[in-house]
């Protein structure tokens, strides 16, 4: 047996040579991500929140690059394309897929803490398409053919459309994401050393973690769930989540690897919805409960976790937003009125400096997409990706 003097000494020459850390990362549009880069100032406005811009830019201003932590990224639409290299921004929703864009999702900042977590070399394989279900288009092997239910029968029947037609449809496409998402994944690990130069075959690698942030298109699929406003009108999806998280275990070979569930929280804490906001309010609820359920599965215990990405919400975002829409609607009244254009310009200009502050002005930066996408808030979006690190690292404490 070494001497622990000289184990520390060869342990610090040799970096302890360890498995390359993988996490897969998947999921719909919001996995992709839809915050600009230009929403990144925002983020330093809140104290809170200042301290993760500085880890997001280097010394002169920009996104940082982070050579020890790598990216894989599949995406796109009827062509998919493989994007790859040190991570940065640029690996959210992107156009073409094999281009760094202007956009980030959770990935960065998930791959920015995860590092300084772990403090070891870094795979990131990422695999997100926009407007997918769990329920057909990610549909595990296990969960067994689309079935329809007697309220779609009864629909498709009232459209007079063949419901056998319509099932054989609904049953070719269930499951095809999933195959994409598995098969880019043991591609990749096929031979990682073409994405990260850091990994060595002689020490493998380690699926360190699997992050799951879906779920838009279920939750207003009212065909799929008809009664989802009652008390577990999600079940389904619960139980489609559960095999789906046994199955990517199975099919990548690592029975044990930690499982975060991102749960919906785009609008934010629904205990603190507006007026408008109230009619939506028992389906977030209900969907909510049902995404986070197989947390606290007797078999998911201390290997899955869910996170409330709700709780990364920014309301003073919304309250800019509502000032912008009652500039917008001023707008729309003066064009309808007697004036003339240089009137209503006026107008409209005297109407907006006394709705907007100078820091609603700079808080508005921050939207660069629609709520449903979590208003492309590099600030929402960075502590989502910060909320997933932290959760996947407790899991690999366990």
């Amino acid at each position: 047996m070494k001497p622990l003097f000289l184990s520390l000494i060869l342990c610090a020459s040799t970096a302890c040579a360890k498995p390359l850390k993988v996490f897969i990362l998947a999921g719909q549009s919001n996995m992709e991500g839809h915050a600009k880069i230009s929403s990144f100032d925002h983020i330093g406005m809140d104290p809170k929140t200042a301290p993760m811009l500085k880890e997001m830019r280097d010394k002169d201003g920009n996104p940082r690059v982070l050579d020890n932590v790598r990216v894989s990224y599949l995406t796109g639409g009827k062509v998919n394309g493989v994007g790859t290299g040190p991570l940065t921004a640029g690996f959210g929703s992107r156009k073409d897929p094999t281009q760094n864009g202007e956009k980030i999702g959770p990935e960065f900042t998930f791959g920015i803490y995860m590092e300084k977590l772990l403090n070891e070399p870094i795979l990131i394989i990422k695999t997100a398409w926009g407007g997918k279900s769990i329920n057909t288009n990610f549909r595990p092997p296990s969960a067994g053919p689309y079935v329809f239910n007697d309220k779609q029968i009864e629909n498709y029947k009232k459209q007079n459309k063949d419901v056998k037609a319509e099932l054989a449809a609904r049953n070719e496409a269930a499951g095809v994401y999933y195959k994409y998402m598995v098969d880019h994944v043991k591609k990749t690990l096929a031979d990682p050393g073409k994405v990260h130069p850091a990994y060595n075959a002689k020490d493998g690698y380690e699926l360190a973690g699997f992050v799951w942030f879906q779920g838009w298109n279920d939750m207003v699929d009212s065909g799929t769930y008809p009664n989802r406003s009652q008390p577990g009108g999600y079940d389904k999806y619960s139980e489609v989540l559960a095999h789906f998280i046994r199955d990517v275990r199975k099919d990548l070979t690592a029975p044990k690897m930690p499982f975060v569930i991102g749960v919906m929280g785009a609008g934010g804490p629904t205990k603190d919805y507006g007026k408008n906001q109230q009619r939506y309010k028992s389906t977030h609820d209900g969907f909510r409960q049902a995404m986070a359920a197989p947390a606290s599965m007797p078999e998911f215990k201390n290997n899955v976790i869910a996170v409330l990405t709700e709780n990364s919400w920014d309301p003073e975002l919304d309250a800019a937003a509502e000032k912008r829409n009652l500039i917008n609607n001023k707008k729309k009244e003066l064009q309808k009125g007697q004036l003339s254009k240089k009137e209503q310009a006026a107008e409209l200009e005297k109407f907006t400096a006394k709705t907007l502050t100078e820091r609603d002005e700079k808080l508005l930066t921050g939207i660069t997409n629609a709520d449903y996408h979590y208003k492309g808030s590099a600030k929402i979006l960075g502590q989502i990706g910060k909320a997933f690190a932290e959760a996947n690292h407790q899991l690999l404490k366990k």
